[in-house]
């Protein structure tokens, strides 16, 4: 069973569902697309108690999670406790992405490179450090807040008011009681997401998502518009200097902490002139991230995800073909403020056949019609031996994909082949 209804946990289980050992594939709850290769079944990722109930019922062999939130919830914990087979980090190694503070304070005592930071539980001590803070200057909110929590402030006043929206309004709840801020990093931006059972780490295909909605990295934060994979500028001497300086030691340092963490870790890296440095960690599968990446891998994902669980990966051989691979996010009219939703996806059958369309905000109606049910609806994807290929039929593909008020980013992996 593979938790979560995004296009994430679509591609992990289509990925899932070439395994032959898999009889039969649940996805909890799911989406249009994962309805054509697996069983949708009507529970939301936060209901962890039907969802061990289901997993017990009908003898599921393994749980993935996809989301955050069940997994800072303590999902993991909990299916344990039953004798229930999940993949996964523990509720206490999962703050390593649901509190940026404990993150933070990691890095920092066990000599992890990130950005300077200092961290506020007090609304008028931070607004006053901001005062005396060189801009750009960032904010993030301590908790969950869907992607969209960390603010890259250009000037006092717009810091001022990210703080001010965190703390004070409360945009994202409780995660803004406390606050980190940091400075501001220039550089390379690239994710380097890895398989650990606590002792072995084994990196993935580097990649690089889009965070702002519009072209050239314009406006508000999302939750990604894109991705692509492999970057040119990260070879696999970089991989291997993220590994000794990064991965290696966060497993180390949160096994250390007497939490050891078990599953995919996500470092998302500035490449800064003095090296890479953590600008945050993630405890699962990236979004948009994972739809590049898995069409990239050889190795059985279930070998894999059973040899963590098992505390065996380093049995594991995890390969990777040569090919590029980009994602580019179908977004909804709003996204990712206000958007309606319900509107009739049409184009999906008039795709060239090696596309691979990963859903997200969809459902099916009675008649099997596809229709947008969130802010990103799909992403869509395509592989070739080189980027600039990829790129090409992923663009020519994505017009005749239409729903009212659909739009997209047009510089996805731009920057590789220009």
């Amino acid at each position: 069973m593979v938790i979560g209804s995004g296009a994430r946990e679509h591609a992990l289980a289509w990925e899932i569902a070439q395994s032959p050992k898999v009889k039969k594939l649940y996805v909890a709850p799911g989406n249009a697309g994962t309805a054509s290769i697996a069983h949708n079944q009507n529970i939301r990722p936060n209901d962890i108690d039907a969802l061990a109930k289901f997993a017990r019922d009908t003898s599921i062999d393994l749980t993935v999670v996809g989301p955050e939130a069940p997994l800072a919830s303590g999902i993991v914990d909990h299916f344990e406790r039953l004798g229930l087979t999940i993949f996964g980090p523990t509720k206490t190694a999962a703050q390593i992405e649901s509190s940026k503070i404990f993150a933070k304070n990691l890095m920092q005592k066990h000599g992890i490179p990130c950005p300077n930071g200092t961290i506020f539980s007090s609304y008028s001590e931070a607004k006053r450090y901001l005062e005396s803070q060189p801009t750009p200057v960032v904010v993030k909110a301590d908790g969950l807040a869907a992607g969209k929590g960390v603010i890259v402030a250009g000037s006092t006043e717009e810091a001022q008011k990210a703080l001010s929206d965190i703390m004070e309004s409360k945009i994202f709840g409780s995660a803004g009681d406390s606050v980190v801020v940091e400075e501001c990093l220039t550089g390379k931006e690239v994710s380097l997401l890895a398989f650990t059972d606590g002792q072995t780490v084994i990196p993935m295909v580097p990649a690089c998502d889009y965070k702002r909605v519009f072209d050239n990295d314009q406006g508000p934060n999302t939750g990604g518009m894109g991705s692509y994979s492999p970057p040119g500028f990260f070879d696999a001497k970089l991989t291997q200097q993220v590994m000794k300086t990064i991965l290696q030691p966060a497993v180390g340092a949160m096994a250390h902490e007497g939490m050891p963490y078990k599953g995919v870790l996500y470092a998302g890296l500035m490449i800064a002139t003095d090296g890479p440095k953590v600008l945050e960690f993630n405890a699962r599968f990236g979004d948009p991230e994972t739809q590049a990446i898995l069409p990239r891998l050889q190795t059985d994902l279930v070998d894999i995800l059973l040899a963590i669980v098992d505390n065996r990966l380093s049995e594991v051989a995890v390969e990777w073909n040569n090919d590029a691979c980009i994602g580019v996010v179908m977004a909804s009219a709003g996204y990712p403020g206000n958007y309606k939703t319900g509107f009739l996806i049409t184009g999906l059958d008039k795709l060239d056949e090696e596309i691979l369309v990963f859903h997200a905000g969809t459902k099916l109606d009675q008649n099997s019609q596809v229709y947008t049910d969130g802010g990103r609806v799909l992403t869509v994807t395509a592989t070739s031996k080189t980027m600039a290929e990829a790129r090409a039929k992923v663009y020519q593909n994505l017009p005749r994909i239409h729903f009212e008020g659909c739009h997209y980013r047009k510089d996805i992996a731009a920057r590789e082949v220009n």
